[in-house]
């Protein structure tokens, strides 16, 4: 299974878990409609960064759990509460990864 399969499994599974319509995703992550959300479910998109950093934030999850090889893996929520906008978005992508990497070396 490719990178793009695996992700597009785990977006699919997560979208699926909250409910969410392609549509609402797409509105969601920035694309104009459901078949873009369709084509990266089913692998067929080489995603950037950019826009994995939007589906873990949309999905609540990490794009280090997106990128992982585990198909069963449990994904990973962050549920942390900051007041006001005291991180920047690159900082807050540092807090997440820390975290994954804390988790990880639990095993």
């Amino acid at each position: 299974m490719t990178t793009q399969e695996s992700m597009g499994l785990k977006i699919k599974s997560l979208r699926e878990d909250k409910k969410l319509s392609q549509s609402e995703l797409a509105a969601l992550v920035g694309y104009k409609d459901k078949t873009a959300i369709a084509k990266v479910e089913a692998g067929k998109v080489d995603l950037p960064q950019s826009k994995i950093s939007a589906f873990a934030k949309a999905l609540n999850t990490t794009t280090s759990y997106l990128f992982s090889d585990e198909v069963n893996e449990e994904p990973m929520t962050i549920a942390a509460h900051f007041g006001g906008d005291e991180y920047t978005e690159a900082e807050l992508d540092k807090i997440k990864e820390f975290a994954a990497f804390v988790k990880a070396s639990r095993k």
